[in-house]
């Protein structure tokens, strides 16, 4: 009963949204101050989590998971990206929030506003390449630059909806927590099946034949004396 309560409250909260009044003043700001110019830069940014570039990323690391025979990492990638991206979806039908602006010279947006879909894409996505890559950065100056990487697209991609007029400010800080949520979740649930396969990667296997040299004994010598 509380597992439908909790998402139902989430949805009501987001109908609602108490933070109406920052939203529409941050839109409305920014929509007031667009130029061609800096549309022009503002788009470049938002291609970074555009569904197009973010099924090339995938594409590519499909062929190369399945080139290694990564499995684990394959079930994990699928699940967290395009799994999180179909559930934002869902979470938009829900809400049915419409976009902050729908006509001018340089909007040109369709569909629901909560959450964004661009930045959850983004958190998806650069989340999940940096969770793969962190294990593997042995200094922590790496893994800092990872980790800031990371960070650093992501806001690229929440500051330029909110600065196009696609999306409100709640509209992406939810999709970053939202895609916060469901990659940590994909992280704990997927645990058990990384455990399961290095256990088989180092432990022999049973009942597997085991060949052995045996030595023929060689007859003793003997003397013989006549």
């Amino acid at each position: 009963m509380t597992a439908l309560i909790l998402p139902q409250n989430c949805v009501d909260l987001a109908m609602i949204n108490p933070l109406a009044g920052t939203d529409h003043g941050v839109a409305t700001w920014f929509h007031a101050h667009l130029t061609r110019a800096s549309v022009s830069v503002l788009r470049g940014f938002t291609e970074f989590g555009s569904s197009e570039w973010i099924g090339v990323v995938l594409f590519s690391l499909v062929l190369f998971f399945v080139w290694k025979r990564w499995w684990p990492s394959l079930v994990t990638l699928i699940v967290a990206v395009p799994g999180g991206m179909l559930l934002n979806e869902l979470v938009k039908v829900l809400v049915h929030r419409h976009r902050p602006f729908v006509d001018g010279p340089f909007v040109d947006w369709s569909g629901y506003s909560f959450a964004s879909g661009h930045t959850i894409g983004a958190t998806l996505l650069y989340g999940q390449l940096a969770l793969f890559i962190l294990p593997m950065m042995k200094g922590r100056r790496w893994q800092t630059l990872t980790v800031s990487s990371a960070v650093l697209l992501i806001a690229l991609v929440g500051f330029s909806r909110i600065a196009l007029g696609a999306h409100f400010l709640t509209d992406v800080l939810a999709a970053i927590f939202f895609g916060i949520i469901w990659l940590a979740f994909c992280l704990i649930a997927g645990k058990p099946m990384r455990r399961s396969v290095v256990l088989a990667t180092s432990a022999p296997l049973i009942g597997e034949p085991v060949f052995m040299r045996v030595e023929e004994p060689q007859p003793a010598t003997q003397n013989l004396l006549s």
